[in-house]
């Protein structure tokens, strides 16, 4: 069964009576999930394109190149200059890719132990670090220019912390205990 499939049959209920909900509307839910890949070497347009490509077979749609807003002599960059690239998935294939995520890429990881349960924003969106994009199974190792890592951020429909906690430990998210 789909993740979502099983968030509409399931989870939407049993969230319902855990957080005490009058309508099946207030059940929190995935907006959306955004991935972003910084890249630190804005010079060599090799290592964007990789990330790029890169993103493209994680995600499966096309990333859109994010710019420098400001510039920053410290960092010889300036305005305008490409810093990254990043992919916003909606309704199925963000279901799809934190399916994925879930139970596939973050149980791979070496020495994992679970996610901490402080990475919230206040408002029930969370947002993970994932230091190298080899732990996708998409990727191989000859596919890399460079070995980057990448903010995945997953924002909800929830309106506190708890709630988010609440929908995403029912949707798979491996949390410490």
């Amino acid at each position: 069964m789909l993740l979502r499939e099983r968030f509409v049959k399931e989870l939407a209920p049993r969230l319902m009576k855990t957080l005490q909900l009058a309508n099946v509307m207030q059940v929190p839910r995935v907006e959306k999930v955004v991935i972003n890949m910084g890249v630190s070497d804005k010079d060599n347009p090799k290592v964007l394109d990789g990330a790029m490509k890169n993103l493209a077979a994680i995600a499966g749609q096309k990333p859109i190149v994010t710019k420098a807003k400001q510039s920053i002599s410290d960092f010889h960059l300036a305005a305008g200059d490409p810093i990254g690239c990043k992919v916003t998935l909606r309704r199925n294939s963000a279901y799809e890719f934190l399916n994925k995520l879930f139970n596939a890429v973050l149980p791979g990881i070496r020495d994992f132990r679970g996610l901490s349960a402080s990475s919230f924003d206040g408002r029930g969106n969370y947002t993970l670090g994932i230091s190298e994009q080899l732990v996708f199974p998409e990727i191989s190792y000859n596919d890399i220019v460079t070995i980057q890592g990448m903010d995945i951020t997953i924002v909800t429909t929830a309106r506190t912390d708890q709630e988010g906690y609440a929908l995403l430990k029912d949707l798979g998210l491996p949390f410490k205990d």
